[in-house]
């Protein structure tokens, strides 16, 4: 075998973890570079590779009707670590893709110091990577380190675009009173790992829903410093008392919608519901579901406990909320996911401006093979834009408006349209036509993939 140069990946989150392995599977070697434990960040409990510090949903996994989850069985035909860790790691969650966060991580961070092509540093890239670094893949995620972030915002003369992700509380089960407590899945949806009953459900009526509302509107927040406050939220992750301030009916439309519930007790839909998430295999932490907040702890643990069915609850983990940066990729980045004033940098994952774990491991496997294709002396086009990783990175190089550019999660929309013709009575033409489009990114993907391999023969 041709002996290469290393690629350099900065960052061991779930891009870079993703990017580090699809390079080093490639054949070439992968020096893989991470700042924790030397330097922390805001959000992160551990040192472990792929950490997950959000929620621990992959979201849908109904590959047929849902892009996320088309996005999972196009990773998963590329050999994705991070899909093969989280299958091996899910726990139940309705239709879902849910991990016990820990196992995840473990099995990331098991197979990365196992490849024999990738070395692990555990060290702070601060500032732009060194000249002689013709290879490198900055996958630092959104907890970039200020140094490294300022090289960047430096050289490229943009501002740096950012914005507000935060931390959903998680609560021990053994806390969770199942006298009001139930478990069920919306609608009874089975999903991987599930039976149709995997969240717990609390519920509340119209009188409990204001007391609880009240309390939010009246909760402390932890204050911004001088530098956020003119940073807007995601509006796809927003804090929960944020969606309450925009209404009082708010909620009740977005996280605590009790469609698709039935009370065991009364046989009747409640006027509310707060749902929890398995988090671990053991089943003894739950995540309460949508519930990111800048509540202040004390805030948070009175106004929580104010939810029937939680009003023992003990915490494992409160709420928070940090700063996530990210560039302008359409202004800066090249098809290849290569920045335009400098092509030996590429850039993975949430910095790009893709939102949501896969989608930013999904950014890792593409530079990996970007990357690695480079290196071997074989340029790699992108996916088809017909494919869910094609139509997400096509948006970030370019479908999205540098004016306006925000971060995006993988949906539809960004896919090519796609007609279809006559349909039979009474079927839905919407997901008829999300199930043709799916089944086209799939074909599309695995074309892409013969071709490549036909290619490397």
């Amino acid at each position: 075998m041709a002996e290469f140069k290393p690629i350099h990946v900065i960052g061991g989150g779930l891009a870079g973890s993703e990017a580090a392995w699809q390079a080093a599977e490639a054949g070439v070697p992968v020096i893989l570079h991470e700042m924790r434990p030397v330097r922390g960040t805001d959000a992160h409990q551990t040192e472990s590779l792929a950490e997950l510090v959000c929620s621990n949903s992959f979201r849908s996994d109904d590959w047929e009707n849902n892009a996320v989850g088309l996005l999972h069985a196009e990773m998963r035909r590329c050999g994705s670590i991070i899909m093969a860790s989280a299958d091996v790691n899910q726990v139940p969650a309705g239709g879902a893709l849910a991990v016990d966060r820990h196992g995840f991580s473990a099995a990331v961070q098991a197979k990365i110091e196992a490849h024999p092509l990738i070395e692990i540093r555990r060290e702070e890239i601060a500032g732009l990577p060194p000249d002689d670094w013709d290879s490198v893949v900055v996958a630092t995620g959104p907890l970039t380190s200020p140094a490294l972030a300022e090289a960047i915002r430096a050289f490229t003369g943009e501002d740096s675009l950012s914005f507000f992700d935060a931390i959903a509380p998680i609560v021990h089960r053994e806390s969770i009173d199942f006298d009001i407590a139930w478990f069920q899945s919306r609608y009874d949806k089975t999903g991987p790992g599930g039976d149709g009953a995997d969240y717990v459900n609390c519920p509340l009526n119209e009188a409990e829903y204001n007391a609880f509302i009240d309390a939010l509107l009246a909760g402390e927040k932890t204050d911004f410093k001088e530098w956020e406050k003119s940073t807007p939220y995601f509006e796809g992750c927003l804090p929960i008392e944020v969606m309450a301030e925009r209404g009082r009916e708010t909620l009740r439309f977005g996280p605590m919608k009790p469609v698709g519930l039935r009370d065991p007790r009364t046989g009747t839909r409640p006027y509310a519901v707060v749902q929890l998430r398995q988090d671990n295999k053991l089943a003894t932490l739950f995540n309460i579901v949508g519930f990111q907040t800048k509540l202040k702890h004390g805030a948070q643990t009175e106004a929580f406990r104010l939810i029937p069915g939680l009003h023992n609850a003990q915490f494992a983990r409160l709420g928070g909320i940090h700063r996530n940066t990210f560039i302008n990729s359409p202004r800066l980045l090249n098809r290849d996911l290569s920045m335009k004033a400098m092509p030996r940098l590429r850039f993975a994952g949430q910095v790009t401006g893709v939102e949501g774990y896969v989608e930013s491991a999904a950014m890792g496997l593409l530079a990996g093979r970007f990357a690695a294709a480079e290196r071997r002396g074989r340029p790699l086009d992108a996916p088809p834009p017909e494919t869910a990783m094609g139509a997400l990175i096509g948006h970030i190089t370019g479908g999205g408006d540098a004016k306006t550019f925000q971060p995006m999660n993988v949906n539809f929309g960004l896919f090519p349209d796609l007609e279809i013709g006559k349909l039979p009575k009474g079927q839905d033409r919407g997901k008829a036509r999300k199930q043709a489009m799916a089944r086209r990114a799939v074909a599309a993907l695995d074309a892409w993939l013969g071709a490549r391999a036909e290619a490397a023969e």
